[in-house]
């Protein structure tokens, strides 16, 4: 019999996630993709976006073509309310989609609301988060080369998604060198992390050091474990935070541009669902990828409920990373594939971590395996080569999305890097 699987959202998880189906599944089993946004942008891209060193075109993919090639049907609508008692997505055009199986893909909504005065939207702070808020920051960063001043970047209390906000501090140093205006332009990096390099993984080999260590070369100060409590026109008050949750120290911060990533929640389609998902709207699954009340349903990537690693003095998410996701992606594909043929789900995602953070002109990498500590593998590097690494994965990635293919892009990736770093190491001298 034939079985039909819907895939909520079509980023990074969701389009990989229809095509490694596709390959899983039956001939006879239908795909269908449901997603508010009719192309990709390729977000690790964001920052560069920001700055000039991209533009829209050359990150974005229409998924549409594509997806008709791999004989997937493709919706380009929100979804409004999801109804897992009755099989069906609720759709903000006033249809409904049913399935068989489902699988939640949607990536997080951004809570830029739980800070007076945060955010692109209204707010004084901008982002990297989608290529809408990079192409506004763009327009501010150009205000701040032609009128130099303070700026503060980093990631509010409960945010998880860390590695963007030093991208980009790196990133904006080096643009503001070439422009030759970094020597007018203050830089503070303000976290709620209890330290440099946590990343919200209690660090990654040695992120720590490393990080500092640019930071200090580079003439930025830092700020850690700082909660962020309005902003203003060109003014951030935030507060420094004891170990024991106490208020260490209250400051008002000046700023001419500020890029502060916010924290995740999920998206009001799939929150409030008791059972489904947890208070703060993320999907609850299990080591298959499973919902533990509806077993037809399957989360994969952002939207994944996962608790902190340990409690911090101003609250840190857990990242969910591409290798990350990539491997959910792959144990889902492969749980769903053995349900319509009456099987039961038997792989597990190993949840590892690779990350090219560009600055510029040089950069970090890590790879941690698993993603979450202890690991087998916890490891970091720095140097020229990762900038031209994460510029040949920005092509690579793209290519193979617009071609359709299912390959595991992010092991390739951390295969890769693990082989850089092991060739560079017996060339030394």
């Amino acid at each position: 019999m034939m079985a039909h699987v819907v895939v909520l959202g079509a980023g990074l998880g969701g389009a990989i996630m229809a095509y490694e189906l596709r390959d899983q599944l039956r001939k006879e089993d239908r795909i269908t993709v449901v997603t508010k946004d009719p192309q990709y942008h390729f977000v690790p891209s964001n920052p560069w976006i920001a700055v000039g060193w991209r533009d829209r075109e050359e990150i974005s993919i229409d998924l549409a073509p594509t997806m008709a090639r791999k004989d997937i049907d493709f919706i380009p609508v929100a979804a409004e309310r999801l109804h897992p008692e009755e099989n069906r997505v609720e759709l903000v055009d006033g249809r409904s989609v049913s399935y068989d199986y489902l699988v939640i893909a949607t990536g997080p909504e951004l809570a830029f609301d739980e800070i007076e005065g945060f955010g692109p939207h209204g707010g004084h702070t901008q982002s990297v988060c989608h290529i809408d808020h990079a192409e506004q920051a763009k327009a501010v960063f150009d205000k701040l080369v032609q009128n130099p001043g303070p700026v503060i970047i980093g990631a509010a209390q409960g945010a998880s998604c860390f590695g963007p906000a030093y991208e980009f501090l790196f990133i904006l140093e080096t643009a503001l060198r070439r422009a030759k205006v970094r020597d007018r332009v203050p830089m503070t990096f303000v976290t709620s992390e209890p330290y440099i390099g946590h990343l919200g993984l209690d660090g990654v080999g040695d992120t720590k050091g490393l990080l500092e260590s640019e930071m200090r070369s580079k003439t930025i100060k830092w700020m850690t474990s700082t909660r962020v409590k309005r902003v203003e026109p060109g003014k951030m008050f935030v507060e420094e935070i004891n170990d024991d949750g106490s208020v260490k120290a209250e400051r008002e911060l000046p700023f001419a541009f500020s890029m502060m990533l916010p924290a995740f929640r999920g998206i009001k389609a799939v929150s409030g669902i008791e059972g489904l998902s947890n208070p703060r709207g993320f999907t609850i699954v299990d080591h298959h990828q499973q919902n533990p009340k509806y077993r037809n349903v399957f989360a994969v990537g952002v939207c994944v409920a996962i608790p902190p690693l340990a409690p911090t003095p101003v609250p840190c998410g857990v990242p969910k990373t591409g290798f990350m996701i990539e491997s959910m992606v792959s144990a889902t594909a492969h749980n769903i594939g053995n349900l319509v043929r009456g099987k039961e789900p038997d792989r597990v995602g190993t949840w590892n971590a690779v990350c090219l953070a560009d600055f510029g002109d040089s950069g970090v990498a890590f790879v941690a395996q698993p993603q979450i500590p202890p690991r087998n593998v916890n490891w970091s590097s720095s140097g020229k080569w990762v900038h031209l690494a994460k510029i040949g994965f920005e092509k690579y990635f793209l290519r193979k999305l617009k071609a359709g293919t299912s390959e595991p892009f992010y092991e390739s990736l951390a295969l890769k890097v693990l082989g850089i770093d092991k060739l560079k190491e017996t060339t030394k001298g």
